[in-house]
């Protein structure tokens, strides 16, 4: 299954790339541009029980996605509600992501909810080439092997695998959805920091990625 780079931008905190990748393509680029950061290490402490709280009642945008794609989250619930909370805001950043696709829109409010600075930017990036060659996602995405590390400070860690597989693009101009063939290339590695803001919502502040990645294989 062939992907599509997009470009490469600074991280704030760490000093790896930022690095979106899709479905569909050309993977000539050379996999050498794609940097990993580890998920922090810092203490793994509770951020503040207020702010959890306070999540429950967010006024958080509603994500609609084609019926043709589907996710499986193969994250189970760790028992420690911070923990659990940057798994759950991960996913629906993810989903925002392709909703945004989904709809041709690269200022949609959904994914700008769950995502500040350099991984909000990566982000409409990412969705602008979409738009620009009238592709969306469709089939079925994997996401495994979640690690999570919650900080005192309010911020966080996090690492995990996508299994891209079974997912296409498909032209929005001819219907057709380009079926391309299982690679090892679509094991793609991710790590993001993430921050808790003041409605307890954990946003994504950076994100980097590793296509091809022996530790999502295993």
């Amino acid at each position: 299954m062939k992907r599509r780079s997009l470009p490469v931008a600074a991280a704030l905190v760490a000093s790896a790339a930022l690095l979106l990748t899709a479905c569909g393509g050309d993977d000539s680029e050379s996999k050498d541009n794609d940097k990993i950061a580890g998920a922090d290490t810092g203490s793994e402490t509770s951020a503040s029980p207020t702010a959890s709280a306070s999540a429950d009642s967010a006024d958080r945008p509603k994500i609609e996605l084609p019926s043709d794609l589907t996710y499986t989250f193969e994250w189970p619930k760790t028992g420690d509600k911070d923990k659990d909370a940057v798994l759950s805001d991960s996913e629906q950043f993810i989903k925002a992501v392709d909703m945004a696709i989904a709809e041709q829109d690269p200022l949609d409010k959904a994914y700008q909810f769950y995502s500040e600075g350099e991984a909000a930017a990566g982000s409409q990036k990412f969705i602008q080439e979409f738009v620009d060659y009238k592709d969306r996602i469709t089939g079925a995405k994997r996401y495994f092997d979640a690690k999570v590390n919650v900080n005192s400070d309010g911020t966080a860690g996090l690492v995990y695998c996508e299994d891209q597989n079974k997912a296409y693009n498909k032209s929005l101009k001819t219907g057709k959805t380009n079926v391309t063939a299982a690679s090892k290339d679509n094991y793609v590695l991710y790590s993001s920091r993430l921050r808790v803001n003041e409605n307890g919502i954990w946003i994504t502040e950076t994100l980097t990625s590793q296509r091809g990645s022996s530790a999502c294989q295993s």
